[in-house]
């Protein structure tokens, strides 16, 4: 009992992490079996124990004991996250009991109840995913109600409805068009990464007053026909895609899926707005131009020329951002360190809300950051700190390496970047990690590689930047993000500066 209940917590808590996706906790359970040869040797003899237990009851124990102590390296209780008891997880948990249950006394009933009961402790990651299925019919119950209440509320206030979607940028880019247009709008936005349905109808049930002008929502997506199920709830006016990439590539396994998933916000709306610097994106643009009933399209790009014809256009002069549309300049303004192509965006649905050109100007000057997404901030101790660990993406990992290349802090400095790697880029995973590690020691002197989940494809990508530049940097292993932070308070100093980039949950290897 205390072995299965030790399992259940450690898998339960993946499946929290996860969203309760079904089919998740298998896929993590395969990753922290094969991560390291403890592991795999443990469940070899796990399962070997299972088998021997129906005529040795004793080789039970030991499978019992293997499903409860291992993987080694996933706790019962995790360091950047443990179990929340929602009313959610609490049903997931219940329907893991009663899965249990149902197992050991099929075992007794087979003659074999201890072949039963260690099955179940080992087994215990497709115990989880099975009840994450038998829960879902229950939880959409549980929601429906919750989300009726939003939309009669989204009815009664009758707000002008912004959405935004994207592979990355859509929670800055949320953050900006509620900042550029909050001073001329009584507006509402969706707090934090409040993307799904569940998030959705709490923004609105417990945020949308009386007298809301606009309504700025964020959508994401792991599967086709989400957005376009969030558009049900919550149909946008104007809809905003910010850039298409290699992010939650695992989960769609093509980039033309993911541009298809996204490209569900568009369906209904007015006005819609896209960054044509992405080619997915400038290629939808002319899609949904060939529509017999088009919506009309705000075309906004970052290029150096302007773009394909660009309705709004954001870059540097210098220090200065400015911006453009065709034949006026609506504003100059220095010291903005945001990504010009969400700035580009910002400004046109600002424009489409009726905020004055000058306006925006002004508010431009003031643009929020999103936490923990390019933040730059001087430690006591003096070393500067480039925190982007809420990105994930290539484009994004790229930015941050200009970042850390732009800092100048006083005397010569030493860079470092601090990294797990990326994730969920399904078949580019390996590549996009090796070339990053390439890149990171271009623009630093030390690479400090957390964790194990892309460990291989990090220190690979150092060695071929040593192979290609003659000399390399150095490379730092450290078994999670704590340790790292530690490295680097015992080694940096005043003149340092330091990349944390990306920083993956304690539930992957």
């Amino acid at each position: 009992m205390v072995a299965a209940a030790a399992a259940a917590l450690r898998w339960l808590r993946v499946a929290q992490r996860e969203h309760y996706a079904p089919g998740r906790v298998v896929r993590f359970a395969g990753r922290w079996w094969a991560d390291r040869a403890l592991n795999a040797a443990a469940l070899a003899g796990g399962v070997a124990a299972v088998a021997a237990s129906g005529f040795a009851p004793l080789a039970g124990l030991v499978a019992a004991a293997v499903g409860a102590g291992a993987p080694v390296g996933l706790g019962v209780r995790g360091r950047t996250g443990g179990l929340a008891w929602t009313r959610r997880l609490t049903t997931l948990a219940v329907a893991t009991g009663f899965l249990g249950a149902c197992a050991v006394a099929g075992g007794a009933i087979a003659g074999q109840p201890v072949v039963g009961a260690a099955a179940v402790v080992l087994g215990m990651p497709f115990l989880v995913d099975a009840a994450a299925w038998c829960v879902v019919p229950v939880e959409a119950r549980a929601a429906a109600g919750f989300v009726r209440s939003a939309s009669r509320r989204l009815a009664q206030v009758c707000p002008e409805v912004v959405a935004v979607t994207g592979s990355y940028g859509k929670t800055s880019t949320k953050l900006f068009i509620a900042h550029l247009a909050s001073s001329t709008r009584s507006l509402v936005a969706s707090p934090a990464s409040f993307n799904n349905l569940m998030g959705l109808a709490r923004t609105i049930n417990e945020g949308l007053a009386a007298g809301t002008d606009v309504l700025v929502v964020e959508m994401g997506t792991y599967a086709p026909g989400e957005i376009a199920r969030l558009c049900r709830l919550v149909p946008p006016r104007i809809s905003v895609i910010t850039a298409i990439g290699p992010v939650h590539l695992e989960r769609f396994r093509s980039e033309e899926r993911i541009v298809a998933a996204k490209s569900e916000i568009t369906d209904g709306a007015e006005v819609v707005v896209l960054n044509v610097d992405n080619p997915h994106l400038a290629a939808l643009a002319d899609r949904l131009a060939a529509r017999p009933r088009p919506p009309r399209i705000v075309r906004c790009s970052a290029a150096p020329a302007g773009g394909r014809g660009a309705d709004v256009h954001a870059a540097l002069d210098g220090e200065t951002l400015v911006v453009r549309r065709p034949g006026e300049v609506l504003a100059r303004v220095a010291g903005v360190a945001a990504p010009a192509t969400n700035v580009a965006c910002a400004v046109a649905v600002a424009l489409e809300l009726g905020v004055p050109p000058g306006e925006i100007e002004r508010r431009l000057a003031s643009l929020p950051s999103a936490a923990h997404r390019l933040e730059i901030v001087r430690a006591a101790s003096g070393v500067v700190v480039v925190d982007d660990t809420y990105n994930a993406n290539p484009a994004g990992a790229q930015a941050a390496l200009a970042a850390l290349a732009g800092v100048d802090p006083e005397g010569p400095g030493r860079r470092v970047v601090v990294t797990p790697g990326m994730v969920e880029l399904g078949g580019r995973q390996f590549a996009e990690n090796e070339a990053f590690a390439r890149d990171a020691l271009a623009a630093a002197d030390t690479l400090v590689v957390v964790g194990r989940t892309n460990r291989r494809a990090l220190t690979a990508g150092a060695r071929h930047r040593a192979g290609e530049a003659g000399a390399g940097g150095t490379v730092v292993l450290v078994p999670d993000r704590p340790r790292a932070v530690d490295w680097v308070r015992r080694n940096l100093g005043p003149g340092d500066a330091v990349l944390y980039e990306n920083d993956l949950p304690d539930h992957y290897p």
